[in-house]
């Protein structure tokens, strides 16, 4: 709608007619940016919080030494799924926050606080530019070591 101009007779009195202007409000009013809602799910934020935890120095893997084994049956599986990037990483998402829980396994040698530390701060940042979402909490469990000599872990194939 546009402006519109409205002329009043003049009444008694008065010799010029007089001008009213009256404004329409615009179609949906407001910022188109607020109109409507953006959910995010769960396993979005799964997968950024890990590739964000993967980055930083010292972490040599995500998950339980069970979810690493069965994981890398399933990579071996021809037409399976690539590594999943959720491994050991679990997310609540609500409207506005989120919180995050994950299982690393630590270099050999390094310190696991500066490794916890900086793996909740690469989370917490990635997470919250990427999603704008609050995030409340990263919950870091440290489930291994990985020692310099130890093999990778690798089923033993049933197929020769």
């Amino acid at each position: 709608m546009t402006d519109v101009t409205e002329q009043n007779r003049g009444t008694e009195g008065e010799s010029a007619p007089t001008m009213r202007k009256t404004q329409a409000t615009r179609r949906g009013g407001g910022d188109p940016g607020s109109r409507g809602r953006t959910t995010i799910a769960d396993g979005v934020v799964e997968k950024i919080a890990g590739m964000a935890a993967r980055d930083v120095d010292g972490v040599h893997a995500m998950g339980s030494g069970i979810s690493r084994t069965i994981g890398a049956v399933r990579d071996r599986v021809p037409g399976g799924t690539t590594k999943s990037v959720t491994r050991g990483v679990k997310a609540e998402v609500g409207e506005v926050q989120a919180a995050l829980d994950l299982e690393i396994v630590v270099e050999y040698g390094v310190s696991i606080a500066d490794v916890s530390r900086d793996v909740r701060e690469n989370v917490i940042t990635a997470v919250e530019r990427m999603t704008g979402l609050e995030v409340v909490e990263v919950n870091i469990a440290v489930s291994d070591v990985k020692l310099p000599e130890e093999e990778e872990e690798e089923p033993e194939r049933r197929i020769q």
